[in-house]
């Protein structure tokens, strides 16, 4: 594992260009037929890509009461994804009061849907990612810590289907809740705990009422030897999720030997996308970076030979 520190990289942006070639399906239907959340779907070129393609499921963000598979930052993620040639849907998933654990049985969902509908969409079903943003990305650790314990999975609708992903891209997302700090207006460390009103909310219980609940509902307790490799983007300047979140999600995974990245970006704050925050470029690209982790550890699709 090692740390990025990135002060001054600068990739050349023309290298990679956005929404040429891909196809975008909106609004397609992955759950039962009475749920209303469905996901958006980005194919890649044919004219770029053939064979089996990977894929990645991307979550967005919302304090798991609000947000949009619509949102501009899963836009950005995902174009950039079928522009390199992976399968990318952007799913909607259960919010607000009482919505765990369907809202984590939703993303896993998500994941089996892909590996139903492999010959649809021309997935290669053994190379899968999942990630998200801020709650998405607690719900992406979730699912690719959680794979295979009996309570945290999905009955239906696709019983038996494996939903074990290759790879998790956390974007400053909740690692611990116990832990997570009320940072100050520019990310200061300020040693005070959150409230735990959204948390009972959504899970069903406040601060010291079910610790095993709060454990189950925190990526850090279901680290592993086993534990899929994991990329990590954290602003040093977040005031929504503190950055110790982040920084002590590297911990345990360098403690259990997991393979990953901690990427720490000086002065920007939460939200950001891989190529922009606050409606301002980002010191540095994030698309070389991220592209180079999936490449490593899900592989990349097969170009169609040039004539």
């Amino acid at each position: 594992m090692y740390r990025l520190f990135l002060l001054a990289f600068v990739i050349c942006l023309s290298t990679l260009k956005s929404f040429a070639g891909i196809t975008i399906q909106n609004d397609v239907s992955y759950l039962e037929p009475s749920r209303a959340e469905k996901l958006n779907l980005y194919l890649p070129d044919p004219a770029k890509f053939t064979g089996k393609l990977p894929a990645v499921v991307w979550i967005h963000g919302g304090g798991w009461q609000t947000g949009t598979k619509n949102e501009a930052r899963a836009t950005n993620v995902c174009t950039t994804l079928a522009n390199a040639g992976y399968v990318a849907i952007s799913v909607e998933y259960r919010l607000g009061a009482n919505s765990w654990p369907t809202n984590l049985f939703d993303c896993k969902n998500a994941v089996r849907f892909l590996r139903v509908n492999s010959e649809k969409y021309h997935i290669d079903s053994s190379r899968i990612a999942v990630m998200g943003g801020s709650a998405g990305g607690h719900l992406a650790l979730m699912v690719g810590l959680t794979s295979g314990i009996a309570h945290l999975e999905p009955q239906s609708p696709y019983p038996g289907v494996s939903d074990s992903v290759l790879a998790i891209g956390d974007f400053y997302g909740i690692s611990n809740i116990f832990t997570r700090q009320k940072p100050g207006p520019a990310g200061e460390v300020t040693g005070v705990l959150t409230d735990d009103k959204e948390y009972k909310k959504v899970f069903g219980a406040g601060r010291n009422e079910n610790d095993a609940l709060w454990r189950d509902v925190s990526p850090v307790f279901h680290v592993t030897k086993n534990s899929p490799p994991v990329i990590i983007f954290q602003g040093l300047a977040d005031a929504t999720v503190n950055h110790g979140q982040s920084e002590e999600l590297d911990a345990v995974l360098t403690k259990n030997n997991v393979l990953h990245k901690l990427i720490l970006i000086p002065g920007i704050g939460h939200t950001f996308d891989l190529t922009s925050w606050n409606k301002k470029p980002l010191p540095y690209d994030l698309r070389p970076i991220l592209l180079e982790f999936l490449a490593k550890h899900v592989g990349v699709a097969e170009r169609v030979a040039s004539n």
